[in-house]
């Protein structure tokens, strides 16, 4: 055992190029699953205008579920794995790799049925208006479709990643990203579809990445998967969900307050100048706009849970603890650059999503700068869940994946507009961010002052 940890590249290569190597592709693969959205949300703003834009906004609480049960599969399943391997107990690794895989597909599959079934009721749920339920309907109904390999696709590359190819896992995600988009042009303005030809352009794309994971995982580097890995096991599944549980909270947690949101921003949009459209549509881009922040945080903090589950398991807890430090600096810089670019650029980037009315900029360009406002803080919650998570104390990480959404943003989102209208949404915002930094921070100074991680016990690569 002690020979394989010692030949293995996490205990070895200095962490700096660990970092860069796992986090970059990760990164790249956040950001195609923030593009599939930006680019549908680009041509549909574009041929539909606000109506498709708000309809999209309605159905993308069910893209957040599908990447939360990639992430709780994903990993959950990856966490497993590097820490089995960084024991030395391959046999059990394999398991938790083939079950993750089994479960990512099999619970998509659970979702295309569960919304086939109860579309309609579904999207007025989550806050649909008369004028916008139908073109909801139309979008969602076929990217349901897609659901499965959607989740096979994200959830997968996290274990493709943790296999130990981070670079097949980039090009899985970025082969199906530019499918989607040469189809979006095609199909929308070529073909003259619709926000109908934008659904069908993201599920072939989705379909195209979820065959590659597939068939990757069929013959993976470090481990032999073979059909007893795949029969589901409590065992297995336990750890699993217990591993990934913080990081689909996270997700689940964004759903919840999402649709929370929709329906607040269409009651209190309508008492208001705006109207219910304007608020569903500057909403939908700006928070797909901040996805694309998220997935290099995110990205950062997926590209650190290899290195920090093998070393914990391998009990070098020096390089754990300069692994978090390397991602929580890259994480600020590029935290600090989106506040920048969103308090002085606003009106800019909504410009790309097709034209409005005078009020439809107006609250697109305070919604940027007061909801936003501690975008430079948002970097530190993902990253220190995720590590949490990572080294076995998913309890930490569960906690920590509710402060900002359920704790903190949830609740003023329900008070604060009773107070101030539809301004008292955008101010929950900042609030919440700085409360949940606070909380992060203080939870992660504690966990590096722990004797584990004392300067003293190893040389730091």
């Amino acid at each position: 055992m002690e020979e394989n940890k010692k030949s293995n590249p996490l205990v070895s290569v200095p962490v700096n190029k660990l970092l860069r190597q796992f986090a970059i592709p990760s990164i790249i693969a956040m950001l195609v699953s923030a593009m599939y959205n930006i680019v549908d949300q680009f041509f549909i703003g574009r041929s539909v205008g606000e109506l498709g834009n708000a309809a999209t906004n309605i159905a993308f609480p069910l893209s957040i579920c599908c990447i939360a049960i990639a992430l709780l599969f994903g990993i959950g399943g990856a966490s497993s794995f590097n820490l089995a391997m960084g024991r030395g107990n391959k046999r059990e690794a394999t398991y938790y790799l083939g079950n993750s895989a089994v479960m990512l597909f099999g619970c998509g599959l659970l979702l295309t049925l569960i919304v086939q079934l109860f579309l309609s009721p579904i999207l007025v749920f989550f806050g649909a208006p008369e004028d916008i339920l139908g073109l909801a309907k139309t979008y969602t109904g076929i990217t349901s479709l897609g659901f499965p390999f959607m989740i096979l696709a994200a959830g997968g590359g996290h274990l493709i990643r943790a296999d130990g190819s981070p670079r097949f896992s980039m090009i899985s995600n970025l082969t199906g990203a530019v499918v989607n988009t040469i189809l979006d042009a095609l199909f929308v303005f070529g073909f003259k579809w619709g926000i109908a030809g934008a659904a069908w352009a993201t599920i072939i794309g989705q379909i195209i990445s979820g065959a590659m994971a597939f068939f990757y995982l069929r013959r993976t580097k470090t481990v032999d998967i073979e059909k007893k890995h795949l029969i589901i096991r409590k065992r297995y599944i336990g750890r699993i969900i217990s591993l990934g549980a913080a990081p689909c909270f996270n997700q689940l947690s964004m759903m919840v307050v999402q649709i929370v949101m929709n329906k607040s921003l269409n009651y209190y949009g309508a008492l208001s100048v705006y109207g219910q459209a304007i608020p569903l549509a500057c909403a939908g881009i700006i928070i797909k706009v901040n996805q694309v922040f998220f997935s290099f945080i995110i990205g950062i903090s997926q590209g650190l849970q290899p290195i920090v589950s093998f070393n914990y398991g391998a009990m070098k807890y020096l390089r754990v603890k300069k692994a978090y430090l390397k991602a929580a600096t890259y994480g600020f810089v590029l935290a600090v650059t989106a506040f920048l670019v969103f308090q002085l650029f606003p009106r800019y980037i909504i410009a790309l999503f097709g034209d409005g009315s005078e009020a439809y900029y107006t609250f697109a360009i305070r919604y940027f700068r007061v909801f936003l406002f501690f975008t430079f803080l948002n970097f530190i919650q993902p990253i220190t869940s995720n590590f949490f998570t990572a080294i076995g104390k998913p309890q930490k990480g569960i906690f920590l994946s509710l402060t900002r959404q359920i704790l903190f943003l949830l609740p003023l989102i329900l008070i604060l507009p009773l107070f101030l209208g539809i301004d008292g949404i955008l101010y929950a915002g900042p609030i919440a961010d700085l409360i949940a930094g606070i909380v992060a921070i203080t939870m992660v100074v504690k966990e590096l002052r722990e004797k584990n991680y004392r300067e003293e016990a190893e040389l730091v690569r």
